[in-house]
C-alpha cells in the first residue's frame, strides 16, 4: 500500500480518536451513559464491548466518528437510567461534553507542537535575504547576508535569534502589539555590528500576511543565487542554463542572493518579451547567457510576472533548534493560538469574498500533504498533524447546526431564554447546516481535483 493512503488513514485516525475521546471522557465524568464509541461510519469492521457496556467499533468509512450517549430524544430510557441520559443533564454539563471534542483537538495540537520543539528541528539560520525594494528593511540599511544575533519587541526585551523563525515570530508579535522591532545584526563577514529599528507597529496591519511581509521587507532566509532543477522545455533550459549555475549579474546588475534574482525575473514579466543578459559561473568558468522569461498573468494580484521554469536558490544553511520543557510548551500554546486565529480569519475572508474559495482543501490534499510530511521525518509530520488538528478543532466550533459549534449555539439560546430551541427550528437549522457543509465539502473536493490535475 502506498505511503500516502497509509499516512492519510493514520492522520485521520489519530484526529478522530482524540476528538471523540474528548466527548467520551467528559461524558463519563459527568455521569452520562455512553452506548457506542465509533471511529468511522458505515459497515462495522471490528467491534468490542467493554465490561461497563460501551460498544467500541471501527467502521469502513474513516472520515469521522461519533459517541452515542443515552438520550430520551432518540429512544425510550428506563426510569432507573434517566439520570444518566444526556438530555437530562444540567446545561453546564451538556456544554462541557459538546465542547470537549474540539478542545481535545486543540490540546493535541499543543502537545504535538511542544513535542516537535522538544525533539528539535532543522531551521534556517537567521541570515536575511535581500530586502524588498521600498520596504522598512531596505530603508533601515539591511542587506542580503546580514545575520541577526538577537531580536527585541519594544525597547529592552532582547532574545537570542537562533533561526529565521525567531525573527518572524518577533515580527508577528510586533504587528499584533503595534510595537517596533529591534534587530542586533552583523554583516556576512561578521563585522559592521549595529542595532536596526523597524517601526513595524506603524504599518497598521492586523497580522503578518504576505503584503505586510513585503512592506517590512524580511521574508525568506538567505539563499545563494544558484539554479536548481530546470523544467524540460522551459525558458531556462532553452537558454542553455544548467543546474548548479551561479548567477553573478543580470543586465550588469550584481545579484546578491536568490531573492534578488527571483525579483528580477518576476519584474521582467511586466515588460514586453525581451532577453535578459545573465553572467553565470559554471565549473570555474564565466558565461554570458541571454535568458527570455515567459510572461504569466497573476489574476488575483492583477499583475504580469516573469517565469523561467527553474528552481532558483540553494537550500539555506540550517541549525538544529531544540526547546526546553517550559519554552516548548509556551511556544506550542502560541503556535496553536496563531494557527487557530489565522484559520478563523481566513474563513471569515472567504465568507465576505476577500479571499478565494480555492484555498479550501479537502481529503485528497490532506492525504498528499500527510504523505509528503511523513517522508520528511517525525518532526515535520508532528507539525503537520498539529496544524490539521487545530483546523479540525476550529471547524467543529463553527456555528453550524451539524457541528459541535451549532449545538453550543443552541445552548447559548437556552441559557439566555431559559428554554431549549424549539424542535421545528432545529429541524430547519439542521437542513440548512447540512446544505452548507455539503457545499463546503464539494468546493474542497473540486479544489483537490483541480490541484491534482494542475488546473
Amino acid at each position: 500500500m502506498p505511503i500516502t493512503p497509509l499516512a492519510f488513514v493514520l492522520t485521520l485516525g489519530v484526529l478522530i480518536v482524540v476528538h471523540e475521546f474528548g466527548h467520551y471522557k467528559v461524558a463519563r465524568w459527568c455521569g452520562v451513559k455512553v452506548l457506542r464509541f465509533s471511529v468511522g461510519f458505515g459497515r462495522v469492521l471490528w467491534r468490542r464491548v467493554s465490561r461497563d457496556g460501551v460498544e467500541f467499533t471501527l467502521a469502513m468509512i474513516p472520515l469521522g466518528g461519533y459517541v452515542r450517549m443515552l438520550d430520551s430524544r432518540e429512544g425510550e430510557v428506563p426510569a432507573d437510567q434517566a439520570p444518566q441520559a444526556f438530555d437530562r443533564q444540567p446545561l453546564r454539563r451538556r456544554v462541557a461534553i459538546v465542547a470537549a471534542g474540539p478542545l481535545a483537538n486543540l490540546l493535541l495540537a499543543v502537545l504535538l507542537y511542544a513535542g516537535a520543539g522538544w525533539i528539535g528541528n532543522l531551521e534556517a539560520e537567521p541570515v536575511l535575504a535581500a530586502p524588498t525594494a521600498g520596504s522598512l528593511a531596505e530603508g533601515a540599511g539591511l542587506q542580503a547576508g546580514d545575520r541577526v544575533q538577537a531580536v527585541s519587541v519594544g525597547e529592552d526585551d532582547w532574545q537570542t535569534a537562533r533561526s529565521i523563525n525567531d525573527v518572524r515570530r518577533a515580527l508577528a508579535q510586533a504587528v499584533l502589539d503595534r510595537q517596533s522591532v529591534q534587530l542586533a545584526v552583523e554583516d556576512a563577514q561578521g563585522g559592521h555590528r549595529r542595532v536596526v529599528v523597524l517601526q513595524v507597529g506603524q504599518l497598521g496591519g492586523a497580522e503578518l500576511d504576505g503584503p505586510l511581509i513585503r512592506r517590512i521587507g524580511i521574508g525568506n532566509a538567505f539563499s545563494e543565487p544558484v539554479l536548481g532543477r530546470l523544467e524540460a522545455g522551459g525558458p531556462a533550459e532553452r537558454a542553455g542554463l544548467h543546474e548548479g549555475d551561479r548567477v553573478l549579474t543580470v543586465d550588469g546588475r550584481p545579484v546578491a542572493d536568490a531573492q534578488s534574482l527571483r525579483e528580477m525575473i518576476r519584474a521582467a514579466g511586466a515588460h514586453a518579451p525581451g532577453s535578459m543578459q545573465w553572467l553565470v559561473e559554471r565549473q570555474g568558468q564565466r558565461l554570458s547567457i541571454a535568458v527570455t522569461p515567459r510572461r504569466v498573468e497573476d489574476r488575483e494580484a492583477g499583475v504580469t510576472l516573469g517565469r523561467i521554469d527553474a528552481y532558483v536558490g540553494r537550500a539555506p544553511a540550517t541549525v538544529m533548534v531544540r526547546l526546553g520543557p517550559v519554552e516548548g510548551l509556551q511556544q506550542a500554546f502560541a503556535q496553536t493560538w496563531d494557527t487557530a486565529w489565522t484559520s478563523l480569519r481566513m474563513l471569515g475572508r472567504m465568507v465576505v469574498g476577500q479571499a478565494s474559495l480555492k484555498q479550501l482543501s479537502g481529503p485528497l490534499t490532506i492525504a498528499d500533504y500527510a504523505g509528503q510530511s511523513i517522508q520528511m521525518g517525525l518532526v515535520p509530520y508532528l507539525v503537520f498533524l498539529a496544524m490539521i488538528s487545530v483546523s479540525l478543532g476550529v471547524l467543529n466550533l463553527l456555528p453550524l447546526p451539524m457541528l459541535d459549534g451549532g449545538h453550543l449555539i443552541y445552548y447559548v439560546f437556552e441559557g439566555v431564554t431559559g428554554h431549549p430551541v424549539p424542535d421545528h427550528w432545529q429541524a430547519w437549522l439542521q437542513r440548512g447546516g447540512a446544505i452548507v457543509l455539503l457545499l463546503m465539502m464539494s468546493i474542497a473536493l473540486s479544489n483537490d481535483v483541480a490541484r491534482l490535475l494542475g488546473l
